[in-house]
């Protein structure tokens, strides 16, 4: 099992869940504002006056098999509308109960 962290700009929410139902990703948490700014690029998502747009977050635990094709789907996206946006991190699930 893999934990994929998904952060983005809130305008991509609805596309993200509709991602994550085609693949039959069916559990994940949802953060709806989260603060951030891009390592690389991108403006800084703070919800203030000089920077007024805002980060969401989602987690979700899926099954090995599904990583690459739910990273690509993730990537393709991102690379649409790369002002906005969007990154996902992967980690190993070591255990669940």
């Amino acid at each position: 099992m893999k934990s994929i962290l998904i952060t983005f700009d809130q305008a991509y929410y609805e596309r993200i869940l509709a991602v994550l139902d085609r693949q039959n990703c069916r559990g994940f948490t949802h953060w709806e504002q989260v603060q951030g700014r891009g390592s690389k690029t991108g403006e800084p998502h703070y919800g203030s006056h000089a920077w007024p747009s805002m980060n969401s977050a989602i987690i979700t635990i899926v099954d090995d098999a599904k990583v690459p094709t739910l990273l690509d789907i993730l990537h393709r996206m991102d690379k649409e509308t790369e002002q906005l946006g969007l990154r996902a991190f992967v980690w190993n699930i070591e255990q669940t109960v």
